[in-house]
């Protein structure tokens, strides 16, 4: 999701100052994705440029008030109809660092692959316990988009679990073990005597 097309979301919803972007943002994603008041004001900046948004004064206290022309409206219209394409979506850090780490001489592969799956496993717990805090009794619009986005993240870590589980058991195959390297910072020792999955 770009800022670009979160803020023109909000803005069809109606008019909005600077302060008020942000917070609606950072509310319907449950504070994952943080903004900078400065991006706000450098993408409406650019919205305006684009004629996507309009300026429409300044409220009680100043502020100035963005309001979202027709241009901006069918541009939204656009984009949510448009599906986000895999390639579209930013590099994948974990693959590329494992990527590499099976070519670069001395790494122990399955330390990485261990302390990456303890603190996946940590972060799993984590939003789980977020999911199931209670509840307000009627959530607002700001909740259903708060559950969506934590159900995303929570299918994500399922997903990065399962495919180092598999990331391990391929590498133990196909990469010889590299002697006399430490496990990776953090990385929890691993028993032979101890099967996989209590290990975890």
């Amino acid at each position: 999701m770009s800022i670009r097309h979160g803020l023109l979301a909000l803005l069809s919803q109606g008019p909005r100052y600077g302060y008020q972007l942000r917070t609606e943002f950072e509310s319907s994603t449950g504070a994952t994705w943080p903004l900078n008041i400065g991006q706000v004001y450098s993408t409406l900046s650019r919205l305006e440029r684009d004629e996507l948004v309009v300026r429409v004064g300044a409220d009680d206290e100043g502020r100035f008030v963005y309001r979202i022309t027709p241009a901006g409206g069918d541009e939204v219209r656009r984009w949510f109809a448009t599906p986000v394409a895999r390639a579209d979506r930013p590099r994948d850090e974990l693959a590329i660092k494992l990527a590499m780490a099976v070519t670069a001489p001395g790494v122990d592969v399955r330390a990485v692959v261990q302390a990456q799956r303890t603190a996946t496993l940590r972060s799993l717990q984590d939003l789980t316990r977020l999911k199931a805090a209670p509840a307000a009794e009627e959530p607002g619009q700001s909740d259903h988009a708060w559950r969506l986005v934590l159900e995303s993240m929570i299918f994500q870590a399922e997903a990065e679990v399962r495919w180092l589980d598999h990331c391990e058991t391929y590498v133990a195959r196909a990469v010889p073990q590299v002697p006399g390297v430490p496990p990776a910072p953090g990385a929890p020792a691993a028993d032979p005597s101890v099967p996989k999955e209590t290990r975890r």
